[in-house]
């Protein structure tokens, strides 16, 4: 792999790690979120702690193969997608645990949940088999916003 792949690369895996240690940061463990009208549909804690993992896992190793066989213009795209997604997510956080902002924290879950197809599409244009192992992660995240939606609606 070039010096350019393996930056890029680097890159997006910085992203991912940014992503997983910043998810929870502002998640202060104070009982707020605990106290929220929780959706009847929302799966048990337990699955939260498997799919996260998962999916961190699974979009580091999408963009390696991505950085890996991709031109420079579709390693670029698919970096700045997903760093503009990890970005928006981490807005999520903030506004959901900080801010108690759930119509604007519902805002950043779709508008992440939007950046992952173009994401996903690119994964699937470099291997299918990576492709179909990031599906949970985008059906993960729809899935979260309509949660919050949820907690918006009933909160």
């Amino acid at each position: 792999m070039s010096i350019w792949r393996t930056i890029s690369a680097v890159i997006g895996i910085g992203f991912v790690l940014v992503y997983a240690g910043g998810a929870n940061y502002w998640n202060k463990q104070d009982g707020w979120y605990q106290s929220l009208n929780q959706p009847s549909w929302q799966p048990p804690g337990f699955v939260f702690g498997l799919i996260w993992p998962y999916n961190f896992i699974v979009i580091g190793i999408a963009l390696w193969v991505i950085a890996s066989k991709a031109s420079p213009v579709v390693v670029a795209s698919a970096v700045t997608l997903f760093a503009v997604s990890v970005i928006i997510a981490l807005r999520w956080s903030y506004l959901f645990y900080e801010v108690h902002d759930l119509r604007g924290a519902t805002i950043s879950l779709f508008t992440t949940a939007i950046l992952t197809i173009p994401f996903l599409a690119i994964t699937f244009t470099q291997s299918i088999k990576v492709g179909i192992a990031l599906i949970p992660y985008q059906i993960w995240i729809f899935t979260a916003a309509a949660l919050n939606a949820n907690y918006a609606a009933n909160n």
